[in-house]
């Protein structure tokens, strides 16, 4: 179910990235940020409604971290796009998931467990080469601000997602968390548009750009909500590896809508980078398995008496 979720989500958030492509020639990030958030907000409120539930919250901090930290990152990214080409942002982006590993690791030596999953690292890795391949960034001398902001983002991205995990484990549900993330994006689009000294929305509009940020405000939610799921149930370099499967359907999407073919090297790409995907939940299963055979088997007649 992990592995189902992730890859229910890395599919919509690249639908999501295919409208925010187009809805660009009709609104400014600023704007579909604040559409983003405004609809995540009506989408989660409308489900509380009909199937109950609370937004009161005993981690207000940790929602704060969550949410202000990915609208950073959101708009890092996007900034980066603006200084470099599209292949690079997104390959530096994209490093969040060996930086999920390399946090995994220091907590872990930091805490004096010696027990890392090398295996699972390794595959993150294998994936990060399968994008390396099928993207084929490139940076010259003049980009490497542009490279810094967009690392920076992956960084941070990578604590935006366990800070994810974290909340799920406190037991905290997928739509307060996804609620709270929608209710932040509205204010940093707020912002954006007041620093930019515009009015959001005070223009014309056309039913294309309209449908465009109603499409991208579902797709996010209901991807947050499935991502948000699959970092709270399974293990987390496995999700972080699945999450490269996202940047396969954006090229496929790429290839259906704007003719862009990869090529030999982005098709070897996207070999690995499922290949890898599905080594990294074969070993997790096996993994799983083992550990369940190793546990102490109970006696049922000593357990009812």
């Amino acid at each position: 179910m992990q592995s189902l979720w992730m890859l229910v989500a890395s599919f919509l958030f690249s639908i999501m990235g295919v409208c925010v492509k187009l809805a660009s020639d009709y609104y400014t990030t600023a704007e579909i940020v604040l559409c983003r958030g405004l609809i995540g907000i009506s989408v989660i409120a409308t489900l509380v409604r009909l199937r109950g539930g609370t937004f009161r919250t005993p981690f207000p901090r940790d929602h704060l971290i969550r949410g202000s930290i990915g609208v950073i990152s959101l708009w890092m990214w996007f900034y980066s796009f603006s200084l470099l080409p599209v292949a690079t942002a997104t390959t530096l982006n994209y490093m969040s998931s060996i930086w999920i590993a390399a946090m995994l690791f220091a907590a872990g030596w930091w805490q004096g467990n010696k027990k890392f999953e090398w295996g699972l690292a390794g595959t993150v890795l294998l994936s990060f080469i399968g994008v390396a391949l099928l993207m084929r960034p490139s940076l010259n001398g003049e980009q490497l601000l542009g490279g810094a902001i967009a690392l920076v983002s992956g960084v941070l991205s990578a604590m935006v997602y366990l800070q994810v995990r974290k909340l799920g484990l406190l037991g905290e549900p997928e739509y307060r968390v996804v609620f709270y993330f929608s209710l932040t994006g509205v204010v940093a689009g707020l912002a954006g548009n007041v620093a930019a000294g515009k009015i959001p929305l005070w223009h014309g509009h056309s039913w294309q750009g309209a449908l465009l940020v109603i499409m991208i405000g579902l797709t996010a939610t209901t991807a947050q909500i499935a991502m948000t799921r699959a970092y709270r149930l399974g293990n987390t370099l496995v999700t972080a590896n699945l999450q490269y499967t996202g940047i396969v359907f954006s090229s496929l999407f790429g290839v259906l809508i704007w003719n862009d073919a990869p090529g030999w090297v982005g098709w070897l790409g996207i070999a690995i980078i499922l290949a890898s995907g599905i080594l990294a939940t074969y070993h997790n299963q096996r993994r799983s398995q083992s550990a369940a055979k190793n546990l102490p088997k109970v006696d049922p007649i000593a357990t009812e008496v």
